[in-house]
């Protein structure tokens, strides 16, 4: 009996403990509902660093997990959070979410935040030819003659690749 008892007393915790998600999986794949909850047991836990040092704001961003990032854009306390690998709004730039991006910016993302490598949001938008999302970030005031680690601005990228429009989206600055 005390050995089937403690049994289901370790099935039990081991169910219970392993259903549970972090603030770090539920941005990257679970819902407003899932945050909510995981915020009435730890309320700053949407401003945490994973391991990694990722915000929760820009593993949703970086996953697409747009409901995610739309509710931790309004709730974060700081929207330009920066890892190794950049800000939410590089994430969203180089995922290619233009509502997301448009979000960040009325928010008052910083779109000239360079990674670890001096890449900004416009550097991504630019290398992956996302002329929406640059158009957004020149209104935002993102400086298109910043330069990477490589050397390279956002303008120098759209003239290496012959991209008119693109050289002409981020000349309107």
């Amino acid at each position: 009996m005390k050995k089937t008892t403690f049994l289901l007393f370790l099935f039990f915790l081991s169910t219970t403990v392993f259903s549970q998600k972090d603030i770090f999986n539920v941005a990257r794949t679970g819902t407003v509902d899932e945050v909510k909850t995981l915020m009435k047991h730890s309320p700053d836990c949407i401003n945490d660093l994973s391991p990694e040092g990722y915000s929760p704001l820009i593993l949703a961003c970086y996953r697409g997990n747009t409901s995610v990032a739309d509710f931790l854009i309004q709730h974060v306390k700081d929207i330009n959070a920066v890892s190794g690998m950049g800000t939410a709004l590089m994430a969203a730039s180089v995922k290619g979410n233009v509502a997301i991006v448009k979000k960040l910016l009325e928010k008052k993302a910083n779109p000239n935040i360079p990674d670890s490598n001096g890449t900004t949001a416009l550097i991504y938008a630019s290398i992956f030819k996302n002329y929406e999302i640059a158009a957004f970030l020149i209104k935002a005031e993102a400086d298109p003659y910043a330069k990477d680690n490589r050397g390279n601005s956002a303008l120098d990228y759209a003239i290496l690749s012959n991209d008119d429009k693109l050289i002409q989206i981020l000349k309107t600055k």
